[in-house]
């Protein structure tokens, strides 16, 4: 929702220290004639970490960013979203693998949006999946098998390494995907992937 702070720029004003970016605050509203009026702010947590590195106060941004695009203002996010948002962020100031926290929660994002990739079986002619190298396809919606691949527009391959942390990261929990352990060049395969089908 979008509501007003009045005296947020004044320097004695009590409210602008809880309404900084990444910070979980607790809010009490009133109806204004045009929009809704903070009366009250009560900071949760500040996840100040955040704000003290560059990179992670990047990442920050695009996981908040991610969800703003993907949920209309006005429009009732769930209890499930908000609550993956704030782990997310507590996350990033506290573990030591952002990339990781990150790769998660797009997954997570996509399945309570209703866009989960179909990792398993292929988004073409839906038969299983084989431990082959296969194609990803954003316009299907998931992985796309060697046979249906062939002469189909706008593929990406996708190594069977890769698809296997994909599969990972889509079925476990955040502790289990921990186990995760892909190099330099596997994270850039697998954030590539998942940038184009968030772009698509």
């Amino acid at each position: 929702v979008r509501a007003i702070v009045k005296g947020a720029r004044k320097i004695a004003s009590r409210k602008a220290g809880h309404l900084e970016p990444f910070t979980h605050v607790k809010l009490q509203l009133a109806k204004g004639r045009d929009l809704l009026i903070v009366t009250q702010a009560e900071t949760i947590d500040m996840y100040q970490p955040l704000r003290d590195d560059l990179t992670l106060t990047g990442y920050a941004a695009y996981v908040i960013e991610l969800l703003d695009r993907f949920v209309p203002d006005e429009e009732t996010a769930t209890t499930a979203l908000f609550q993956l948002l704030t782990e997310t962020l507590a996350r990033l100031a506290s573990e030591s693998d952002p990339w990781l926290v990150v790769r998660y929660y797009e997954m997570r994002l996509l399945d309570f949006l209703g866009f989960r990739p179909q990792l398993f079986e292929c988004a073409n002619c839906d038969n299983e999946i084989l431990a082959e190298d296969q194609y990803f396809a954003p316009a299907l919606g998931g992985a796309v098998c060697p046979r249906c691949g062939q002469g189909l527009p706008g593929l990406w391959p996708v190594s069977v390494e890769i698809l296997k942390y994909l599969r990972h990261f889509q079925r476990s929990t955040y502790r289990e995907s921990l186990r995760a352990n892909p190099d330099a060049a596997a994270q850039k395969e697998i954030e590539s992937i998942m940038q184009g089908y968030f772009q698509y």
